[in-house]
């Protein structure tokens, strides 16, 4: 079979071409067969242009159903997907363009002079447009090419994608992603969450990330799944759309807003089987009242750009439970150890680094041998930079050895007067004490203690936190190096695109 990740997703394209694979949000739909005619096309297109091999095409466009197609259209050609996230402004694009030198980019119309410009600076060789309102000069140039192709054959260890890491803590750094780690992930997936072809995804994510792209979309395409495709969460149409759905997947943000919705009710999700959530941490408060109102319980788990996913909680009540504040058990063909700092394995409820191997697992940072050879072991293990632990105890119940709960990432680690404090142990007892809707620990420099605690808080409305009482709280439950110095009451936390709270952000605003 041909190891190229198109021709798996096909595969599982059902044989009435002419059903519905996309419902877009303004009325636009896309069948099976148009889902492969227009990858075809696109395809046909990148062929015409003699790209060399393992040619990187660069998309920074709103998401559409033509921006998945173009996305498929560079698999099948047996190219190279490089997507950017559409927060990025000129200086990011610059670089990103100036270090993966793509030969192909496509924007959207409101930033061809810039991105024009930085894709010249880079010698890219073709630039086209691409709008959510299915327009562009890329479909206006693929309308001319034949809307059938023979998907090119590629070994499993080719590239499929790279995807740039987030940056926060240096220079960001391109994961290379083969069709095999791709494949396999998807593979997994399919089984583990028992996807179904009578499936129908809610899909509000973002597509220049994993989540939307590679677990969404994947799922959906290669289970023959419809998918009811949003540009982003909009709750009130959330609503009217999830009682004909049966998979939706968010960051924990969605499942804040939509319980925030006096609407949102077991009614609504009369036909839902699976929500997912990932990206960031869900808070064990909307865990609980999620089920509570909805009926169903949250399946959390856990990936990174450079793995797709690798632990899940099961799906199959067979397997085990649902357990809130952790990510579950590794996926099948995956390997996970949580170590210490010597590599040596930790007993269950020991918190240490966490590493992980699998079929998964990228190939390495492009043109950065050197970082790749940092970030694994000797023994081939990649080296996550997330902290957790094993099993131990969550949410007042005892958690199974083989669920992994993460702590943080160990840049997140503080080092107060030589002691080790993880920040999430803290945002747990904060995240528990009335009034508190959310919080982020953070270390800041300090003369004294190399490094001090600092909690930044979010109220819930109405509620009147004063930090003096919190902190005499936090000292009769944690050690005192533990309890942070400062504890600041702000109105929201700063995240990404994808939900999580940048850290890197609060530093710079509340250091001491």
């Amino acid at each position: 079979m041909n190891g190229n990740l198109y021709s798996l997703l096909s595969s599982g394209f059902p044989a009435d071409r002419q059903s519905l694979s996309i419902e877009a949000h303004d009325g636009v739909n896309f069948t099976w067969q148009d889902v492969d005619a227009m990858t075809a096309r696109i395809a046909n297109l990148l062929a015409a242009l003699d790209l060399p091999k393992g040619a990187r095409v660069a998309a920074q466009v709103e998401k559409s159903p033509e921006a998945l197609m173009l996305y498929l259209a560079t698999l099948r050609a047996g190219y190279v997907y490089l997507p950017l996230n559409t927060a990025y402004q000129s200086s990011e694009v610059d670089y990103f363009l100036g270090d993966a030198e793509p030969s192909v980019v496509v924007c959207s119309s409101k930033n061809l002079a810039w991105v024009g410009a930085a894709a010249a600076k880079a010698g890219t060789g073709h630039v086209f447009t691409l709008d959510d309102d299915h327009t562009g000069s890329l479909l206006d140039a693929a309308q001319t090419h034949a809307d059938s192709f023979d998907t090119v054959a590629v070994t499993d260890d080719d590239l499929a994608a790279i995807l740039y890491t987030s940056g926060t803590t240096g220079r960001s750094k391109g994961a290379m992603l083969t069709h095999d780690n791709l494949a396999s992930n998807a593979k997994v997936l399919h089984e583990f969450w028992g996807w179904r072809s009578d499936d129908v995804l809610l899909h509000m994510l973002p597509i220049f990330h994993v989540h939307g792209l590679f677990v969404a979309a994947h799922g959906a395409l290669l289970a023959g799944a419809k998918m009811i495709w949003l540009p982003k969460l909009d709750v009130a149409r959330t609503l009217r759309e999830l009682p004909r759905c049966t998979v939706m997947m968010g960051v924990p943000t969605y499942y804040v807003r939509l319980l925030d919705e006096p609407g949102f009710n077991r009614e609504v999700c009369r036909n839902m089987r699976l929500f997912v959530s990932g990206s960031a941490p869900l808070l064990m408060e909307t865990f609980n009242d999620f089920r509570e109102r909805s009926g169903h319980t949250i399946l959390e788990r856990y990936g990174m750009s450079e793995t797709a996913m690798l632990v899940s909680n099961p799906y199959d009540a067979s397997l085990g439970e649902r357990i809130g504040g952790t990510v579950g058990m590794p996926l099948p063909g995956v390997s996970v150890r949580v170590v210490n700092d010597a590599d040596q394995e930790c007993a269950a409820g020991e918190i240490g680094n966490i590493q992980v191997k699998g079929p998964n697992v990228f190939k390495g940072y492009w043109r950065m041998p050197e970082k790749t050879a940092q970030e694994f072991t000797a023994d081939g293990w990649f080296k996550t930079g997330d902290v957790g632990r094993w099993g131990g105890d969550g949410a007042g119940a005892v958690v199974p050895d083989n669920y992994l709960a993460i702590v943080g990432r160990s840049k997140d680690l503080i080092i107060s007067g030589g002691f080790n404090v993880y920040p999430k142990e803290i945002e747990t007892l904060i995240d528990d004490m009335p009034g508190v809707l959310e919080s982020a620990v953070i270390g800041v420099p300090h003369k004294d203690f190399g490094e001090a605690v600092v909690a930044v808080v979010v109220a819930k409305p109405g509620a009147d936190l004063v930090e003096a009482d919190m902190l005499a709280v936090l000292k009769t439950r944690i050690a005192n190096f533990k309890v942070p110095k400062r504890l600041h009451v702000v109105k929201e936390l700063p995240r990404n695109t994808m939900g999580k709270v940048q850290k890197n952000v609060l530093r710079d605003t509340y250091g001491l």
